[in-house]
């Protein structure tokens, strides 16, 4: 996902485990410096809102909290036939959205059609690839997807078009979420602002650019979920003013974590650094070169802007919280290809590519970038590189919803810095690092391939890994993935930069809580565990 960069609450180095016994009531106080887009599951997709909808809303499937384990969510039984083709789900007795009504199949079905349709524009409509009739959906054909059908007020089949070995962790994500039918309709587009799911918290107050309060769903499906009360979310606070109503006792978690400028203070001060919870992620920061617009359309181009961007230099900026990138893959993902070298950083190599691909003298661009502090001036380094080799690439800082849209059309940015918003894997497999972000599905308006990089031959292949759903193919399909992500780099289409670490200091209160832990699949934290030390 876009993921980028969420609250990586882990203790000790390891997921700590939740806290049944912990005591009801106690409010969050999260801080964020930008305003909320959407709450709409359909559309949500960044590392800010993701938490914020996982709360909201549930789909059929889930993990069991702080690991990778699936489990049924909505779902009471889960059956696979048809050598993995047929997916039979049974919902559970008297489950309910946040307006009392109570869920059925026809919600599964009305939820499944609508992140896949076309009008929907949804980033996430990829995902849900293999499930038979969305090639016709999804190309504004019938009515639906044909491999969904309500067998009764319970019960539900997928039937998939392929074998597939990601499609239980898809039936996982946020995209998946069961919507009802009324309420969107009612909304309209207002939906994501009005959302209405059956979530372990539900939205009682929105003041855009200011709050977002949430409220515990008394008749939420999980017993002694959620464990607080309530959770406000204050918007609009610089992150420095944010740190320092953590550290007055107004606050208790800043959402796009410690300040850069006061990294080393927080850390060198023995009382807060106590506080500080530090988490891996699945993560890659990098530069997208957009490859349907000029010059960037030329692969020599794409080639050459690799060899000239410092990333060590990069790493240095930002304390050392992240290793240089030569790969998409994060190092922790299998298919991760640990002998691969990658693009040097080597200027002049670089100039000498740029002019035989036609630029001796090089080219104006634009690289865009989300405006919040380290990543502005991590573009101005990026600058500065490229301008070594003849690139004046003009800065545009934006605001985080700007450069997404900006990056979800074919023409308007040539470059993307993805810092804060950057990939952090929905669910721990290679197969995630293509789809949304390098493969063809995701290289449509409104989509997260911001390269708009399509291989059709390479696009086949990764279908072919994701065939493999036998787990006694698991070493042969690892095997392939990494093919595909080191043929992915000869055509360049990313400058792979860093990969991320997190440190996210938290308030006196709920520092130390066995119940804090990072969301493995998706980085932000789930908040339905969370306990404050002033519940009763």
């Amino acid at each position: 996902m876009a993921g980028v960069a969420g609250l990586a609450l882990v203790a000790g180095g390891a997921f700590a485990q939740v806290n049944e016994d912990a005591p009801q009531g106690g409010e969050m106080i999260v801080t964020y410096q930008d305003d909320v887009a959407t709450l709409d599951p359909a559309i949500g997709y960044d590392w800010q809102n993701w938490s914020m909808i996982k709360s909201l809303f549930d789909g059929l499937m889930g993990y069991e909290p702080g690991t990778t384990t699936l489990r049924n969510e909505l779902a009471a039984s889960h059956e696979i036939a048809g050598d993995g083709m047929v997916h039979t789900f049974v919902l559970k007795d008297g489950i309910k959205f946040h307006n009392g009504r109570e869920i059925t199949a026809g919600d599964v079905k009305y939820s499944l059609d609508r992140v896949t349709n076309p009008k929907t524009r949804s980033p996430g409509a990829g995902f849900f690839g293999m499930i038979a009739g969305f090639d016709a959906w999804n190309a504004g054909e019938g009515e639906g997807l044909s491999g969904v059908e309500v067998l009764d007020d319970k019960t539900v089949r997928i039937t998939l078009s392929r074998p597939d070995a990601t499609f239980s962790h898809v039936m996982a994500l946020n995209f998946a979420s069961i919507v009802p039918r009324e309420a969107v309709e009612a909304s309209g587009e207002d939906f994501g602002r009005e959302p209405v799911g059956s979530g372990a918290f539900r939205l009682t107050e929105w003041t855009p650019g200011q709050q977002l309060v949430f409220e515990r769903f008394k008749e939420y499906h999980r017993a002694g979920v959620p464990k607080l009360d309530r959770l406000t979310f204050d918007i609009g606070l610089d992150p420095t003013v944010a740190l320092l109503r953590l550290q007055s006792g107004e606050a208790d978690v800043p959402g796009d974590g410690i300040p850069p400028a006061q990294f080393l203070q927080v850390m060198n001060d023995p009382a807060q650094a106590e506080n500080v919870v530090e988490g891996g992620q699945l993560h890659t920061g990098y530069i997208t070169l957009n490859t349907r617009m000029a010059p960037f359309d030329n692969v020599g181009v794409r080639r050459a802007v690799n060899m000239a961007i410092n990333k060590a230099r990069i790493v240095q900026m930002i304390n050392g919280r992240a290793v240089p990138a030569n790969q998409p893959l994060p190092p922790t993902m299998p298919g991760y290809a640990d002998d691969y070298e990658g693009y040097a950083f080597d200027p002049e190599a670089a100039r000498a590519l740029l002019a035989e691909a036609g630029f001796a003298d090089g080219f104006t661009t634009e690289l865009f970038v989300m405006n919040v502090d380290p990543n502005p001036r991590i573009a101005q380094a990026i600058q500065q590189d490229l301008s070594e080799i003849g690139i004046r690439a003009e800065i545009r800082s934006l605001a985080q919803a700007n450069v997404i849209a900006a990056g979800g059309e074919p023409d308007q940015a040539p470059m993307i810095w993805s810092g804060g918003m950057a990939w952090i894997a929905d669910f721990p497999d290679p197969s995630n690092f293509y789809g949304p972000i390098l493969g063809c599905a995701g290289a449509v308006p409104g989509g997260w391939n911001w390269s708009w990089y399509c291989n059709e031959e390479i696009d086949a292949r990764a279908s072919a890994a994701d065939a493999m759903a036998d787990p006694a193919k698991a070493a042969e399909r690892e095997a392939a993935w990494r093919s595909i992500y080191l043929d992915i780099m000869e055509d360049a289409p990313w400058v792979p930069v860093f990969h991320e670490q997190r440190f996210t200091l938290v308030s006196d209160r709920i520092a130390g809580d066995d119940s804090l832990f990072v969301d493995p699949v998706h980085i932000p934290v789930n908040y339905d565990y969370i306990h404050s030390a002033t519940g009763e």
